[in-house]
Order: C-alpha cells, then structure tokens, then sequence
C-alpha cells in the first residue's frame, strides 16, 4: 500500500516539477516535506487541503488511495452542522484514533470556512 508521502511524490512527478518548486509553492520546509518521507509525521488536515487542491485529486485518493486521483468530490455550499461526537458509530468503528482525529479535524476546518465565508457578507 502506498503513503501519502508517495502518493504526493507521484503527483509531484506526474506534473513534471521537482520537489523543491512543491515545497516552495506550497509554502512547505523541505526538513517537513523529509520528516513525511520518513514517515515521522503527515502533512497537516490543510496542508492536505491545499495539495488536493493544488494538484486537483480528491483528498479520499490522497489520504487513503482508494477511488481515482481524478475523481473529485465536490464541496456542497450547504451548512456544516455536524458535530463530530455524534457520527454514526458504525462508521466511525472500523477508524483508527487517527483518521478519526483527522475527520474531526475536517469538519471544524469546514465550519472555520463557513464562518470566514460569512464574514465576509
């Protein structure tokens, strides 16, 4: 199975850049861009966010490679009530503490956004 690490060494070499001009880009320490191919940490949930949307691939195919790089999910304008505590626990049972940590992260992240849109009116 593939890491996040080579699935975003892939992307970076489908779209022909070196991985320098990615880390300077999206604004990333090549000492961070070393530790995540090592694997002592993982991007962040919006470092994530960003490379998904930098290199246009649906963040399920970046964080677990399931589906096509090119699948895209598209962000619904809708509301973001979700509590995280009160997910489906069927859905949440088969997680490890970090995805799940990683979808909570998500959700708050997705009502930062709504908040910041609604600023913005």
């Amino acid at each position: 199975m593939q890491s996040i690490y080579q699935r975003i060494e892939h992307l970076i070499e489908s779209r022909g850049m070196t991985k320098k001009a990615f880390c300077e880009t999206l604004g990333i320490s090549t000492g961070n861009f070393g530790d995540w191919k090592r694997g002592k940490t993982t991007p962040s949930t919006n470092k994530l966010i960003e490379i998904a949307a930098f290199f246009s691939v649906s963040l399920d195919w970046l964080i677990i490679g399931k589906g096509s790089p090119t699948s895209r999910v598209k962000e619904a304008r809708g509301e973001y009530e979700v509590d995280p505590e009160s997910l489906d626990p069927a859905l949440m049972s088969g997680l490890t503490e970090h995805e799940k940590e990683f979808i909570r992260e998500y959700i708050e992240f997705s009502a930062y956004r709504k908040d910041k849109r609604s600023d913005k009116s």
